[in-house]
């Protein structure tokens, strides 16, 4: 299959099983939801890589400990802002995060308009932007988006230093044991329901197994540039995945802040020397 249609199926995968998570929050609750999705993650890493703890170095449990915590963030702050606000928006409000590691530090005059742009569709959101939003969706989103910041930038520091399945197990650990309270707590005896637990294994299976699979085949055939254009692409795939899944419509104003959104993320991710660490 041509590498880019293995990013589209990607994209397409991971807003599939957030539309299926957002239909798991009225009895779960966003947190039960992160929680499953990390746990069963975890115990599927375990029975594939089979993990030795007795091998870890202090300063990798700290890495990976980093790791988790971040995870555990950006999961649960986007969850929370996509049960307040459209999937499209939510997505397109947490690419500011990715957009600004790549343009950071950057001394190009052009990268000064991608900020721009990034900024004009913000400011359009905020503001209502023709979706019917709330002011929370909104912060969460922006939130979730620094917590992929970090994210990106932990990643290509694990990834320079270690094997990244030796570390991602115990993040994942980590992130899990995080939310294990509040998971517990928001679904309550809800985590007993087979079909309930075999949904979030639908969730987990859709937004981190099938996706990672397909991105790190798809990066083996094309440029950091070209993967990160189409990765910027994401935004619009989770607005039809929000419209075809959910029944979410959006106005033009809306559509106009997506598409700022796209193409300041297409020209900033561009020049990226390294393709973007998929979303967690």
């Amino acid at each position: 299959m041509p590498a880019p249609l293995l990013v589209l199926g990607s994209a397409v995968s991971v807003q599939s099983g957030s539309a299926l998570a957002k239909s798991l929050f009225q009895t779960l609750g966003p947190p039960g939801v992160v929680f499953l999705r990390l746990l069963f993650g975890t115990i599927l890493l375990c029975l594939a890589t089979r993990p030795r703890p007795r091998n870890w170095t202090r300063h990798q449990v700290i890495l990976a400990a980093a790791l988790g915590t971040t995870l555990a963030c950006l999961n649960l702050t986007f969850y929370e802002a996509i049960a307040r606000t459209p999937l499209g928006i939510a997505v397109a409000l947490e690419f500011v995060g990715p957009l600004a590691v790549a343009v950071v530090g950057s001394r190009r005059a052009l990268d000064l308009l991608w900020v721009v742009l990034a900024g004009g569709a913000v400011a359009l959101l905020a503001q209502g932007g023709g979706y019917g939003g709330s002011t929370l969706g909104v912060a969460l989103s922006l939130l979730a988006g620094g917590f992929w910041a970090v994210y990106i930038v932990l990643g290509v520091r694990i990834g320079r230093t270690y094997r990244s399945n030796s570390v991602l197990f115990p993040a994942m650990a980590t992130g899990s044991l995080w939310l294990l309270p509040w998971g517990t707590l928001g679904a309550g005896s809800h985590l007993l329901e087979p079909r309930l637990l075999l949904e979030a294994l639908g969730v987990g299976a859709l937004s981190s197994a099938i996706p990672w699979t397909l991105e790190l085949t798809a990066m083996r055939y094309v440029s950091a540039r070209v993967f990160g254009i189409l990765v910027s692409l994401t935004p619009a795939v989770a607005a039809v995945s929000g419209f075809v899944l959910l029944g979410q419509r959006l106005r033009p104003l809306a559509w106009t802040a997506l598409a700022l959104v796209i193409v300041a993320s297409a020209g900033a991710l561009r020049e990226r020397s390294e393709p973007m660490p998929p979303e967690a």
